[in-house]
């Protein structure tokens, strides 16, 4: 058997909301703290640039760094993948056999791309006009995509269920549509955004703008409409009406997918994890609603509000406040009120700031209406949003 190892706080996931939660810890704990991350990967991935990659707008290199770079200092960096969950036993297994022990557990594992669930979609992507932003290895087929393009049906996808940054599926389709109109395509194309929700954007206030740019842009809109099957070679894509279980088959000339996505089922199998295979925890404390020592934060828990970075970095202060009360035995106080934010991009130079809470209500950073497209907006995200991230969010610091 193993040796066992043990450590006060064990992080799983070397992510965003890992990182960002293992670097304010380290930064606040005063001593000589012992905390782990287990990551099995060696990179380690700035996700919402990837939009812009897929536009030609930005270098694929400049997403990713070597992991090692961004572990913070204090940290032990666990190579390894966690397989298994023994919360009453505060423990982790791992993929190679390893058995870590921790006083305290932060989840913060990310969400799972489901690549498989779409049958044909695995094997398409890169090929006749299919392509997809959502994995670093596939982000380059919508460049090569979108200026290949001579015209006809470019279609953009929705899924049903959770996904990394709900406003990002839309983003590439407008930024599509300028490029179209650069190459003098546009009136040859006919744009289509298929979704499986029933409106363009959850948020009153950023769906009128929205609901303009689509008009201004001419994008049919099909609502209710999930993707189901792809026949890449014949160039058609499946669609299941949602509200009537009818199939409809639409011919592609391009395809964007966002694939659907879900808890990874290694935590979805675990006593953590809720009937929907999301970590379950206190949406206000993060803390496990079964578990004491147990919290998590990110895609991967059942947190009631869109899982994107903007979220995270609200949530790690609440998080790592509450977790070192935990560690002196004190209340726990930090409330997250459900913070997130989704920097839609409306074309090339413009963008919509939404930033909202738990009750879908506004909560704006800037002393102006965000719901406006803005080209100040657009520097933030193309420019400085990067900049806070690897200089300020993984340090510890913003």
């Amino acid at each position: 058997m193993s040796e066992i190892e043990h450590y006060q706080v064990v992080i799983i996931g070397g992510g965003t909301a890992g990182i960002t939660t293992a670097a304010r810890l380290l930064n606040r704990w005063f001593g000589r703290p012992s905390v782990a991350i287990i990551e099995p990967g060696d990179q380690h991935f700035y996700q919402p640039l990837w939009t812009l990659v897929g536009a030609g707008l930005a270098s694929k290199n400049a997403t990713a760094k070597p992991m090692r770079s961004v572990i913070p200092r204090g940290a032990q960096w666990i190579r390894d993948a966690a397989t298994e969950f023994q919360p009453e036993n505060n423990q982790v297994l791992t993929k190679s056999g390893r058995v870590i022990k921790y006083d305290f557990l932060v989840i913060a594992a990310g969400l799972q791309v489901n690549w498989d669930q779409i049958p044909g979609l695995k094997e398409a992507i890169g090929t006749n006009g299919v392509c997809s932003n959502y994995s670093f290895s596939t982000v380059d087929s919508t460049w090569e995509a979108i200026r290949n393009f001579r015209g006809g049906n470019a279609i953009f996808t929705n899924p049903a269920g959770a996904v990394k940054c709900g406003g990002a599926p839309q983003k590439i389709m407008y930024l599509a549509d300028d490029r179209f109109r650069e190459a003098g395509i546009r009136d040859q194309t006919k744009i289509i955004f298929t979704t499986a929700l029933q409106t363009i954007f959850a948020i009153e206030k950023y769906r009128k703008t929205l609901e303009e740019v689509i008009a201004r842009k001419q994008i049919d809109c099909r609502f209710r409409h999930e993707l189901i099957a792809i026949r890449a070679e014949a160039k058609e894509a499946d669609f299941r009406r949602i509200d009537t279980n009818e199939i409809v088959t639409i011919h592609f000339d391009l395809l964007h997918v966002t694939p659907p996505m879900g808890p990874p089922t290694f935590l979805a199998k675990s006593p953590l994890a809720d009937q929907q295979g999301w970590i379950d925890v206190d949406p206000k404390t993060l803390r496990h609603k079964s578990f004491a020592n147990v919290f998590a934060l990110g895609d991967c828990s059942n947190l009631p509000t869109s899982k994107t970075g903007a979220a995270i970095r609200k949530q790690a202060p609440v998080l790592v406040k509450n977790l070192l009360a935990a560690l002196r035995g004190q209340a726990l106080t930090a409330e997250y009120d459900g913070y997130t934010s989704c920097p839609v991009v409306t074309g090339i130079g413009k963008l919509v700031l939404a930033e909202f809470d738990y009750e879908k209500q506004p909560a704006e950073t800037f002393p102006f209406d965000q719901s406006r497209e803005r080209w100040s907006m657009w520097i933030l995200k193309r420019y400085l949003l990067p900049i806070m991230y690897w200089h300020g969010m993984l340090k510890g610091r913003a």
